[in-house]
């Protein structure tokens, strides 16, 4: 009688677990579906304590008057948003940033695309130039804007020597207004180059040598074949350095703080993420930063999706 009913229940289970319900058109195993929920509680808890609630204390703490030297929180609704918009150091920050996010992003794709198209091709000693590109990605960006720092030095920095050896007049580049966020680019695009680079070139080392071959039979030049084959092929990828792209440029803080703190000369260094460093830990006010913050997040958040939107990438049969 046990065993009988032992089997009626493992039956009954097994009905359960084989049945099959609708959800927007789709027919889905209930089994497998509550196994597939089952494994992914872990991974939604973390998400949930890691990401979701630091991002509603944040939202919650914008609409707040929270001084960290007091330790005191008031709610003072969209004061801090109406205070960020009608703030010229925040204005001021953003529009260095978007400035800094244009010439960077069209300098990083140009340039990573003509050395990994460079190191694509049978040049000497590819392997040792692939390690030179990529090493000062490894290396911690404190350190690399502390040597940075010396090679900007007006006085003995190599930087004006070389242009000395040219007849140019040196100049004083992260000292001085008009130079300071040119200087940054510049040392933000050497940095992150070898990224690039690695991607782009992983790419191109994935695309099938038949589509080559058959260019070339065809009579194709290589500058032919680099726009109409390599290029096409490679939007994916493109895509997403894009988008990193918009990230990190958006994200910019260390190379800023170390090389040129306060905003640099007339502020004209200062990014997004240092005035709301500034706001929150300088000044302690932490409602503004956070109010900053959400602010910044919707800009990522929308210029991605315009990315996404207008140049959206597509998969490509090979």
């Amino acid at each position: 009688m046990d065993k009988t009913n032992k089997q009626t229940l493992g039956e009954k289970m097994s009905d359960i677990a084989n049945r099959k319900f609708m959800w927007r058109g789709e027919k889905y195993h209930l089994g497998e579906t509550a196994a597939a929920y089952t494994l992914l509680i872990p991974t939604l808890i973390t998400l949930i304590v890691l990401f979701v609630l630091p991002l509603v204390m944040l939202i919650v703490l914008s609409f707040t008057d929270y001084r960290m030297t007091t330790g005191q929180m008031d709610f003072n609704g969209i004061d801090n948003y109406i205070y960020l918009f009608t703030s010229d150091k925040f204005w001021q920050a953003m529009r260095n940033t978007v400035f800094f996010a244009v010439i960077k992003l069209g300098l990083d794709v140009c340039l990573a695309l003509a050395v990994a198209l460079a190191l694509d091709s049978n040049i000497y000693c590819r392997k040792v130039l692939r390690t030179v590109f990529f090493s000062p990605v490894v290396t911690p960006v404190v350190a690399c804007s502390l040597i940075w720092l010396w090679f900007y030095d007006p006085g003995i920095g190599p930087f004006n020597q070389i242009l000395g050896w040219f007849g140019i007049e040196p100049l004083k580049w992260i000292f001085a207004k008009e130079t300071a966020m040119m200087s940054i680019i510049i040392f933000s695009v050497w940095h992150g180059l070898g990224y690039n680079v690695m991607l782009l070139l992983s790419g191109l080392q994935g695309i099938s040598g038949e589509y080559l071959e058959a260019a070339k039979l065809d009579g194709a030049t290589d500058m032919q074949i680099i726009w109409k084959i390599k290029l096409p092929l490679l939007k994916p990828i493109i895509s997403f350095v894009l988008m990193m792209g918009i990230i990190n440029a958006f994200k910019a803080f260390s190379e800023v703080n170390v090389m040129t703190p306060d905003g640099g000369p007339g502020y004209s260094t200062a990014m997004a993420v240092n005035y709301i460093y500034e706001q929150a830990f300088t000044n302690g006010r932490m409602g503004r930063g956070a109010a900053a913050s959400i602010l910044l997040f919707i800009v990522i958040f929308v210029l991605t999706q315009l990315k996404n939107k207008v140049g959206g990438s597509k998969e490509i049969d090979t």
